[in-house]
């Protein structure tokens, strides 16, 4: 009897743990595979050499289980961390560029292009309108952060094609004005790391491109969280959902009317008018580095004319390396290139909502809802946190659960070095209603020599899934170590109707209401 008991509940355990392993994947992924997905999952299973590793794979989903291990962000001995892979404090002293050497290292002015073929073609180019960059959003990196914001022209010069297993012969290095030529190959293409990025190669990390120090005198506000979400949204328009095809429905112009909100409430001291705060936007010379918040790293802006004065402005941020959080100390989720963004709607050049990426999704808020910085009868900047590792945007410091409950896995942002985007960045127009694959991106008046064929490119930016014969790669309850990397902004929906990237998502009045979000959203 005692014998029969014992058996029986390992029997009882094997049962528990097949259901749970049936039911964690379909909790996390509620959308059922598609038999290519299903064949495509079969496959991945097979790169295994081991049977048994695979058959525990198939039946219970622990897949690689051999392979786990930890998986810092950093190498201990790293000259520039400490052994538990943070960040020492001293890297943010011992790194100092002057004003001409930031100049001379941007990898704007350094010619990196692919510019207009005539002079008639430069002079049609359009500005960049003013409101934009007075209306530009600063991000937050955190202050523990490994993987710093990355030049797509650096990271590239680090990644070589393929197709499949095989190595795409090129004639000359890859460069951001021949990238989109790859996609005339046969399969599938993507880039792939020369390196393996287990031995943290420096190039992933970016340091070089750590934001210079922001100053400390400009205020901070954010307007009262229990305001009434009537006011937000009591204009008579439907900025929220518009396009060339659907046009706007005014009743009147945004830029006559008074707001209804509440002024914003200052924190601390009263505000102060600084010297930077005091320069009109049109004097600020543009791509050139200024004293604060300045990386060497140029952000991409994308502007969008959906037609009846709605402009939607896309400001992307690229990193080398995405690192993936733990969950009971196994990180799942890394990859090789990351893209993140934010995009502002603006109606007759008054910003309306501003959307922030959070790994597959996002949030929007309405305008006044997010935390401005700068001056604040004047400059009002939107502020975004980027969470540490996955460089997910959010409107507010703090851990941020998702997928998991009960906070298993989770974001974390907070105030580290401010990241001023628009003091470096590459701009565009974007026409989404053109035809033809490689029309539609042209450069802005501003920079009329920046590369427009990268933005073509349909491929990830980096290494694709690896198979179970990869000894970096492992998968618990449907929940990889490695995952494939991103593809470019061009396949972010830059043509949508609403302000959010996909129908889950809806425009938030408040911080509170993104505070009480729940964690399967």
């Amino acid at each position: 009897m005692y014998h029969l008991r014992r058996i029986s509940f390992v029997l009882l355990f094997v049962l528990v743990i097949s259901f749970l392993s049936w039911l964690v994947p379909r909790v996390l992924n509620p959308t059922p595979p598609n038999q290519q997905q299903r064949e495509a999952n079969a496959r991945w299973v097979s790169t295994s050499p081991y049977w048994l590793d695979r058959q525990a794979c198939r039946w219970i989903s622990l897949c690689g289980v051999l392979h786990v291990r930890s998986d810092p962000a950093a190498k201990t001995g790293d000259d520039n961390h400490d052994g538990s892979g943070e960040l020492k404090k001293t890297t943010f002293e011992l790194r100092s560029l002057k004003l001409e050497d930031r100049a001379e290292n941007s990898r704007v002015d350094k010619g990196v292009t692919q510019g207009p073929k005539t002079a008639m073609h430069q002079e049609r180019l359009r500005e960049i309108p003013d409101y934009v960059l007075k209306y530009a959003p600063l991000v937050h990196l955190y202050s523990g952060e490994n993987f710093w914001p990355s030049d797509i022209a650096d990271h590239i010069e680090h990644m070589t094609p393929h197709v499949g297993d095989e190595r795409i012969n090129t004639t000359s290095p890859l460069n951001l004005a021949a990238l989109h030529g790859l996609d005339s190959e046969e399969g599938f293409v993507y880039l792939k790391s020369d390196d393996d990025v287990e031995s943290r190669p420096a190039w992933l990390h970016s340091r070089a491109n750590i934001p210079l120090p922001y100053p400390d005198d400009q205020d901070t506000w954010e307007p009262p969280v229990d305001s009434d979400a009537s006011r937000w949204h009591g204009d008579g328009t439907t900025w929220q959902e518009v396009n060339k095809d659907h046009p706007l429905q005014r009743i009147s112009d945004p830029r006559m009317r008074t707001p209804r909100y509440p002024p914003p409430t200052s924190r601390g001291s009263p505000p102060r008018h600084s010297k930077r705060d005091q320069v009109p936007i049109g004097d600020v010379p543009q791509h050139k580095p200024d004293e604060s918040g300045y990386s060497k790293a140029p952000a991409t802006l994308v502007l969008v004319d959906k037609g009846s004065g709605i402009v939607d402005a896309f400001w992307f941020f690229f990193y080398a390396y995405n690192l993936g959080q733990t969950v009971l100390g196994i990180r799942f989720g890394n990859h090789v290139g990351d893209w993140e963004h934010c995009m502002v709607r603006f109606e007759s050049g008054m910003p309306r909502a501003v959307f922030f990426s959070e790994h597959e999704g996002g949030q929007a808020y309405a305008w006044q809802a997010v935390e401005k910085r700068g001056n604040i009868s004047e400059i009002q900047r939107p502020v975004i946190y980027s969470a540490v590792g996955s460089h997910a945007m959010y409107a507010m410091p703090g851990d941020h659960p998702y997928v998991l409950p009960f906070k298993m896995l989770k974001d974390v942002t907070d105030r580290g070095p401010l990241w001023d985007p628009a003091q470096n960045f590459r701009g565009y127009w974007y026409d989404y209603t053109t035809t033809k694959d490689a029309d539609g991106l042209e450069p802005i008046k501003e920079n009329p020599d920046a590369p427009t064929d990268w933005f073509h490119y349909e491929g990830p930016w980096g290494d694709t899934l690896y198979g179970l014969d990869d000894m970096r790669q492992w998968r618990l309850f449907g929940q990889y170590h490695y995952v494939t990397g991103p593809v470019g902004p061009k396949f972010k929906n830059l043509g949508r109707e609403k302000v959010c990237q996909n129908w889950r998502c809806r425009i938030l009045n408040s911080i509170s209401e993104g505070k009480k979000r729940s964690w399967n959203s």
